[in-house]
């Protein structure tokens, strides 16, 4: 089984079979939008979610990505730590209205936030995966928590975001959510960029754009526009999807 994982994942290079296609239980597999994504209609939630989160971190109002607290949940975000356009284009595509609810409600996928943290932008998680985005802090409790929601919705990893998380979980003694110290100097929001930005992992040419050939020999075409390399590209018909 451990042959056949780090196979797939490429980290034998001896071998150019894969016995398996799978990674901790997962199916490895490219992303595919196999419906139309609109997060507001397909995947809802309540701003109440929010009070049960705080509870059930015994009342903090807690960043876990950064190891920042708050004094209200009012400078927070609902934060979803398998995104839900990353959900649906692992396998939440073809699931029922119901799973896609109770994805985007479920205590075990959700966390707090500061919106810079959330949303699209320099240092923003946005809907990022693990190969494109990771945490600062508690980076072994965020590829943990990956996983686990993944093999309960039976979703499946792309082979960069398995790599990703593999070299994460690799190091870890432990992956249990750590609680930093109040005060702690690096408690405060991060002023430099928290994640490798799309041009530094795919303009391989460092011409500040992206082609198709260089989206493609990384494996990310078609890119759609929720896509962070989206932006660095020509949509020349404007419909969201560059290199069909």
């Amino acid at each position: 089984m451990r042959f056949a994982v780090l196979c797939c994942l490429g980290l034998l290079s001896n071998f150019t079979v894969c016995a398996q296609e799978t990674w901790r239980g997962l199916v490895v597999e490219p992303e595919n939008r196999c419906s139309p994504y609109d997060k507001s209609s397909q995947y809802p939630y309540p701003q109440s979610v929010e009070d049960r989160v705080v509870a059930a971190m015994g009342g903090k109002v807690y960043g876990p990505y950064t190891g920042r607290y708050f004094d209200s949940d009012t400078q927070t975000d609902i934060e979803h730590i398998v995104a839900a356009s990353e959900g649906h284009d692992s396998g939440l595509c073809a699931a029922s209205a119901q799973t896609k609810q109770q994805f985007a409600t479920d205590l075990l996928n959700l966390t707090l936030a500061a919106p810079e943290i959330n949303r699209c932008g320099t240092q923003g998680k946005c809907g990022l995966d693990a190969h494109e985005w990771l945490p600062p802090k508690n980076q072994c409790w965020f590829a943990n928590r990956v996983v686990q929601i993944k093999t309960k919705y039976k979703l499946s990893v792309d082979a960069a975001e398995a790599r990703a998380l593999e070299t994460v979980l690799a190091n870890c003694d432990s992956t249990e959510l750590v609680y930093y110290p109040r005060g702690n100097s690096q408690e405060s929001a991060i002023s430099e960029p928290i994640l490798i930005t799309a041009l530094d992992k795919y303009d391989d040419n460092r011409n500040g754009r992206i082609s198709c050939a260089e989206a493609r020999a990384h494996g990310i075409a078609p890119v759609r526009r929720e896509h962070a390399a989206y932006d660095f590209m020509r949509d020349g018909n404007n419909d969201g999807v560059v290199c069909e």
